[in-house]
């Protein structure tokens, strides 16, 4: 019998679809436990500025940006092939943070790693889709998405704990370990039919690298990458500036767990609703998180921060992501997510730059007070590229 036919075709939890998942959630996990310490390692280790800090931290994000848009790469290579060379290259590059001496050579493996990043978070979510049943496909996706916020919470609890009991060197060997343990889940994984691994190649088109229905909608999620840029980046070292360093790792548990009660909820309201009933409050929540960090002077208030910026981000991502599938009319919904990703991508990986100009211009109080400025503002930017829009209405 034909595998994923038949009886067995309605099956979400298959082999393939929870390596796939498990692959994913690994992989995550160090993109969390490397982004949020690369800032004070890079100032620590190399008397790094705030800009470069941001630059060491932003670089990952960067090499990932361009294997996205080389994206054609998976399909040529084929998914799972590309998966376990990208793999190997995580290995490679968690060791290699053992021997880096410079901040420019600190610079070069992030943009390395992280174009790897790219290409394994590109292949493992192409085999996910493609172990989920059709008629399963919101369900399936939803639960594979859940590996983020997964990863969100135990990514930088792990990384602070372990730079606070040992060191660096033990933060990039635990990277290795966890890398090698994605290697093994992808090797698990199923060979995809021949088509997928054999495909005739195919010339990369830029007008296929971005779905042109979607870039306005998707371009807002520029401005909530550098807001979420903002937390990822520098919530750790604005945290040791205020003597708070063991609420930092406490930060990003409460903040998955927020982010986790959110997706729970507001993906019903959207539905029922609409688009604008849940992104305009959310977004107003995610400024009032960096509001309350702006003013954090105790533990407590960076939790409360915490809780409001998992329950902003975990509502504006996959509202927005759902809408912008909806807006592609069932056609190119791959492309469509891909370009939402890019762009969220480009303010994840862009804002760190800027933000670590203001810092040293200012200070992190004041930064985080002109990104909550952004972040209310890219709710007038919503409002005037898709929230003035009937497509917003409650799905029919």
């Amino acid at each position: 019998m034909a595998r994923g036919t038949t009886a067995g075709a309605e099956r979400l939890w298959t082999r393939d679809f929870v390596l796939a998942t498990v692959v994913n959630a690994l992989a995550m996990s160090i993109f969390y436990l490397l982004m949020t310490t690369m800032a004070v390692y890079a100032v620590r280790e190399f008397a790094a500025s705030a800009t470069g800090a941001g630059l060491a931290s932003s670089m990952f994000i960067v090499g990932a940006v361009v294997t996205r848009l080389t994206g054609g790469v998976v399909d040529l290579a084929g998914p799972r092939r590309t998966l376990l060379v990208a793999l190997a290259v995580f290995v490679a590059m968690s060791l290699t943070y053992l021997q880096v001496d410079s901040l420019s050579l600190l610079l070069a493996v992030r943009f390395v790693h992280g174009a790897a990043f790219g290409l394994v978070s590109t292949a493992a979510t192409t085999l996910a889709q493609s172990a989920i049943p059709a008629a399963r496909r919101g369900e399936g996706t939803g639960y594979y998405a859940m590996s983020v916020p997964f990863a969100s919470g135990i990514g930088p609890l792990l990384a602070l704990w372990l730079i606070d009991r040992w060191d660096y060197q033990a933060l990039f060997v635990t990277s290795a370990v966890v890398s090698a343990l994605a290697f093994v889940a992808a090797a698990l994984l199923h060979r995809p039919p021949a088509r997928e691994e054999g495909a005739a190649p195919v010339r990369p088109r830029w007008r296929d690298m971005v779905h042109p229905q979607v870039v306005p909608l998707a371009a807002f999620m520029l401005l909530i990458g550098v807001v979420n840029s903002s937390v990822i980046t520098y919530v750790h070292p604005y945290a040791e500036t205020l003597g708070l360093t063991r609420a930092a790792g406490a930060f990003f548990l409460v903040q998955a767990l927020a982010v986790v009660a959110a997706r729970l909820v507001s993906g019903r309201v959207q539905d029922r609703r609409g688009d604008n009933m849940v992104v305009y409050p959310a977004v107003v929540v995610y400024a009032a998180a960096m509001v309350t960090l702006s003013q954090a002077g105790s533990g407590l208030t960076l939790l409360i921060a915490a809780a409001l910026a998992g329950a902003g981000f975990g509502t504006v991502m996959p509202a927005v992501q759902a809408a912008v599938v909806r807006l592609t009319g069932g056609q190119r919904v791959g492309l469509a997510v891909s370009t939402y990703y890019l762009f969220l991508d480009i303010g994840t990986g862009l804002g760190p730059l800027g933000l670590g100009l203001l810092i040293e211009a200012v200070d992190h109080r004041a930064m985080y007070l002109t990104v909550a400025g952004v972040a209310l503002s890219s709710a007038l930017y919503y409002h005037a590229v898709h929230g003035r829009l009937p497509v917003t209405g409650p799905a029919r």
